[in-house]
This record gives structure tokens, sequence and C-alpha cells, in this order.
């Protein structure tokens, strides 16, 4: 291993001791903080200041952190049920107790307020590591009776073995913990590569279940420079102790991560972009379709993959609707929201400029305000929206919405489906069977009916279809960390 180590009974205040300027994020590998030979920045957009540095892995440190994983496998895949489970509540009750901690490092790293932090991200990736505890017991196998006199068969689920988990910045808790909580509760391990934009977020899970007691080695943290994302990436995909992959991500990233898993014959989950539409019908409850569709367009400044991009709505309430819809998003989002860099502001400003190019209107905001500077930006909503322009195509992953006029159901269902995309979608209508029968129609993952898009919890399988992705988290997430197994014998 290229580093220096930190000793792991480095508590996180001796490491919050140190002040930001000279603080680095370490990896975490084999159960210790370790620092490797080189750094990067890492910068607050909220105010364009370098607020850490973090280690950054190359291909031979990336490698190190599989040999912890492979080395730990054996002995964690044999450990009962019941120690898991503890561990995984134990790791619960840690992140629940350390939210002020965590929720600092994600405002500071990402610029997401407070409440994203302590009222969603935290308290659902705590939600996610109970549930994931209390189904560790789903995981049966089965007797089967053979052709052949005195022949049985037992089929059995067993682990995979180490367990590449890619995980991304914007929602660094619940997708985080998501990512190797499934997997080591399978018992597997994990290597967990966190985004270089919130590398202190995902150290912090590593010591979470560091500090749950979790056995050196079943989750290892690494982050590394954006230029070394390529190499580090395939090197360890290619590596044959990695048995399976998952990734959260960019749907251009994801067919990067597939096409290298199936270079190597290796399974992958992906959940990946999101285009998610609305549909607000005539004898919708306005009020509480322009709520819904406020927070599904804007929570978190717009970032996140279920975010609602296009509401359509029908023609007999489109006025009233957009007078709603305007009012709902100055009550619940009148200030600017802060996006992960300069770089979204700039890609959503472009997206709204070529929409009013080609003759579209703002209905809400201002792209040219003095709030949209540097990393900030207001919500801005835009009509008359049409497929010539980039905007209804193309996912904003920011406080960006379309609002589009429909008058049928066949129209409606047209637009919702005419993208590359299929994570999450809304209908509100007041006629259940009219909700049901376009959420059996609309090509996504999930529909709501009369709620937002933004929507994720234990109880259910989370993931899209289309382009963005396939496999499943949520309550059938552990059937996606083992594999099947037969074995015959004479009775």
């Amino acid at each position: 291993m290229s580093p220096g180590k930190i000793d792991a009974s480095n508590s996180l205040g001796e490491f919050g001791a140190i002040s930001a300027e000279k603080y680095t994020v370490p990896a975490h590998i084999g159960g210790k903080d370790v620092l490797f030979s080189s750094t990067f920045d890492v910068v607050n957009p909220s105010t364009g200041k370098v607020v850490h540095q973090c280690t950054s892995a190359t291909v031979e440190d990336a490698r190190c952190a599989v040999d912890a994983a492979s080395a730990a496998f054996h002995g964690w895949r044999d450990t009962t049920l019941d120690t898991r489970r503890n561990i995984l509540l134990r790791a619960a009750e840690i992140a629940q107790r350390r939210v002020g901690e965590l929720s600092r490092y994600n405002e500071e790293e990402t610029g997401a307020t407070t409440d994203w932090v302590t009222g969603f991200n935290v308290p659902l990736a705590v939600d996610i590591l109970r549930d994931v505890a209390g189904r560790l017991t789903g995981l049966q196998g089965t007797i089967a009776q053979l052709a052949e006199p005195g022949r049985r068969a037992h089929v059995h689920k067993e682990p995979y073995g180490v367990i590449l988990a890619i995980a991304p910045w914007n929602g660094t808790y619940i997708l985080g913990f998501r990512s190797v909580a499934f997997a080591i509760a399978a018992g597997n391990t994990t290597v967990l590569k966190g985004s270089e934009l919130s590398p202190r977020c995902f150290w912090a899970i590593a010591d979470c279940f560091r500090e749950a007691g979790l056995p050196p080695g079943v989750v290892n943290f690494i982050a590394h420079r954006p230029a070394d994302a390529a190499a580090v990436t395939n090197a360890l995909i290619d590596d044959p102790r990695v048995k399976k992959i998952n990734f959260t991500g960019s749907t251009a990233v994801g067919r990067i991560v597939a096409q290298a898993a199936a270079r190597n014959l290796k399974p992958v989950l992906l959940e990946l972009g999101g285009k998610a539409p609305a549909i607000v019908w005539e004898d919708a409850n306005l009020k509480l379709a322009a709520v819904e569709c406020a927070k599904g367009a804007f929570v978190n400044a717009g970032q996140v993959c279920m975010s609602t991009e296009r509401i359509l709505v029908h023609k007999n309430v489109a006025d009233a609707f957009e007078r709603e819809f305007q009012s709902a998003t100055q009550q619940l989002f009148a200030d600017a929201g802060v996006l992960v860099n300069q770089a979204a502001v700039v890609r959503n400003r472009k997206l709204v400029e070529d929409a009013i190019e080609k003759g579209a209107r703002i209905l809400y905001g201002d792209i040219h305000s003095s709030s949209t500077l540097g990393a900030s930006m207001r919500p801005v909503a835009v009509a008359g929206v049409t497929q010539a322009m980039n905007l209804y195509r193309q996912e904003s992953f920011g406080p960006t919405v379309s609002l589009i006029v429909v008058e049928s159901e066949e129209e409606a269902l047209d637009i919702a489906n005419d993208t590359e995309y299929g994570l999450s979608s809304a209908v509100f209508t007041q006629d259940l069977r009219r909700g049901l029968r376009f959420a059996s129609e609309i090509e996504a993952g999930a529909c709501h009916i009369n709620a937002m898009t933004v929507h994720d919890e234990t109880a259910l399988p989370h993931g899209g279809m289309k382009s963005s992705g396939f496999g499943r988290f949520g309550s059938t997430g552990l059937d996606e960390w083992v594999r099947t197994r037969t074995v015959t014998y004479d009775i």
C-alpha cells in the first residue's frame, strides 16, 4: 500500500481538530484511514473556496482496497445473520447520532441545505440500514426432489464476493449507504468509490460502519481526482476478484460502466438519469398538483434523478395551473438554490436560452438575475416547450422545468414516453381509474398518483427502465446481491 497510514483508532474529534486548510480526507482501507501520495481540492460551491483536500487513489491504491475486501470476504460471509443485523442497526444509530456532523460535510461539499440533509438525506439512509437489517432472514433456499429415485437437491443463495459500489454526490448518504448496505447484509464485501465532489461524506459512511463494529475490510472507501477516473474504474471492474458492480449516476457514465462490466461478463446494477414527467389532468386538485410539481422540480435545486423535468398540463386547466404553480414555487422556493458547481448553472442557463430562442417563454424566474451567479440559481419554469428545444429531451439536473399543454390522454402519454429515460413519473387526477390507466402506460420504474415524482422509501423496489438503468434497490435488493447454486446428493 503506497500511503502513510493513519491509525484506525483516530477519532473524528481528532480529525476535526485539524484546521480546514490542512485537513485531508483519508481513504478507508482494511479498517484504517489511509493517506495516498497525492491529493485533490474539494470546493464548497456556496463560497467557491477550497474547503479541504482529499487523498487521491491510483490504480495500485484501488487494488489495495480490493486486496482488503477480498481478504475479509470469507470471514464476513461466515458471520451469523444476527451479527450482521446488529452491526447494521448500530450503524443506523450512529448515523442518526452524528446527523449534525454528516450535515456539515454535505453542506460544505455540495451546497445542500440543512433541511435537505437532516430532513431527508440522513433520515432515509438510516431507514435503509434498519430496513435491510430486518430483511436478512428473507434469504432462503429450497429442497428439490429429482427425477432419479433417492436423489435430492438443495438450491441455495450465496454472496458473490467483492462488490464495487460507485455512488454520486447528490444524495450522498442515501445513495452511499444504499450502495453498500444491501451488499454487506447478503455477506459480500465492498469497495465504495465515492464522488470526488463529496469525499468526506463517503468517508463518514465508512467511519459509521467502523464505529458500529464492522470487521476491517468489509467496507473500503476510496476517491480519486477526475483525471484518474477511467484508469481506476476500469482497473476495479477488470479485477477478477470484483464479482459485481452497482453504479448510481449519469446515463453517459453508466453506459461506460456497463460496457466495461460486459467485457468481463460481470453483472451490474444501474440507476441512471431521468426526465420525469408529471401529468396534470383537467380534474386534478390544482393546488395539490402545483405544490407537488414545484417540490418535485426544485427540491435540492433539482439535483435528483427523479426530479420533475416536464409538466404536461391539460389545456382546459393550463392557465389556472400556471398561476397556482407560480404561487407554490414562490412560497416554497423563493431563495436561490446552490448547485454542485458553476458548470451546472451554465448548463441550465443554456437549456433555457435555447428554448427561448426557439419560441418558448419563461413562466417563472429569470436566468439573468443576480441570484443566478456562481453556483447559485433560482427556479426557472419554461412554458411552450417543444420537441425542437434541447430542454425537451436533455436532463437538466437543475432547477429548470418545462410546461407543455396537452389535449388528450394519447398525446400526454406520447410526450411522457418520448424520452430515452424511464425512472419516475407522476399523475394528478381525482379519477383513480384514469390515474391507474396512465400509470400502466408510462414507461417508468415508478408512477406516483397525486404525489411528486421524487419518492424513495425502503418498502419499495427502486430503479428504472430504458436509459435509466436496470436492476432494483429497495425491497427486492437482497436478491440482487446473491447468486443461486444447486447441490445434488443421495439420501
